[in-house]
């Protein structure tokens, strides 16, 4: 579980997080929504221990995230970058093998513990084909797996994850998402940063909506996904609209076409 208190941030006299209140745990899929620039990037550097708050405070499972090393958080949470490309073209199978270090003495080399929980990764996330494959030749959206798979080799319960969807595709879009909506169901706490209100409403368990570094709106996406909020965040003016049951955030004017609407 972790508990954000009132926690605020500044880069001198930039304040950049102020009064910041949330809590999640274990079945929650959070999605953090605000535009960019907003403080997202820099509430997980301080959920990480990377970044030391001006005031506030986290808990980790009832203890604050100082009071942790950086090999004891590792072994709580797994932070899951946005894909990207090493220097070495690494195999698929050594990539997720590195999350596996945390659970290891400093000259401890991988054993067979540690192979068993690369399998399973693999497994889990449906790309045992891919093992050895070179990180760098694989698609994006498979990336992003192979990211997640080392997540989990971590044996860390909480993903925090920086726009996952960044940049793929449609499909990939989908794929991820529903990778990490299963692993909620299975008990992992999942956090991430986006800019899709409506990816967010159709995945998550609760919204938090970040403006000018406050809390905007926290709660559950029926509740948080509003035309008002929507609107207020980014500076647009859209309608949140129902489309074959599903909410969905349109610019105001955009012509949606419903089941009553003339074929062409």
């Amino acid at each position: 579980m972790i508990h954000v208190e009132k926690l605020c941030f500044s880069y001198g006299n930039h304040d950049v997080l102020r009064n910041v209140s949330f809590s999640t745990q274990g079945g929650d899929f959070l999605s953090i929504l605000g535009p960019n620039g907003v403080g997202k990037s820099t509430l997980f550097r301080c959920i990480l221990g990377l970044l030391k708050p001006s005031s506030g405070s986290i808990l980790l499972n009832g203890r604050a995230i100082c009071e942790y090393s950086s090999v004891q958080l590792a072994r709580h949470i797994a932070y899951i970058p946005q894909s990207h490309n090493p220097v070495f073209n690494f195999s698929v199978q050594d990539m997720v093998l590195m999350g596996t270090t945390a659970q290891m003495g400093q000259f401890s080399l991988p054993g067979k513990e540690q192979q068993e929980q690369v399998d399973f990764a693999l497994e889990r996330l449906g790309i045992v084909h891919l093992r050895d494959r070179g990180y760098g030749s694989i698609s994006g959206g498979e990336r992003q797996l192979v990211l997640i798979a080392r997540g989990i080799a971590q044996k860390a319960k909480i993903l925090v994850l920086d726009e996952p969807c960044a940049n793929l595709d449609f499909g990939n879009r989908i794929r991820v998402m529903e990778t990490l909506q299963n692993l909620v169901q299975d008990g992992f706490c999942v956090v991430q940063s986006t800019h899709d209100p409506d990816q967010a409403y159709l995945y998550s368990t609760r919204i938090l909506a970040l403006q000018g570094g406050q809390v905007l709106a926290c709660g559950e996406p029926e509740e948080v996904y509003t035309s008002q909020l929507i609107s207020s965040l980014y500076g647009v003016t859209v309608e949140v609209c129902p489309v074959h049951g599903v909410r969905v955030a349109v610019p105001v004017g955009a012509r949606i076409k419903g089941e009553h609407d003339e074929k062409p």
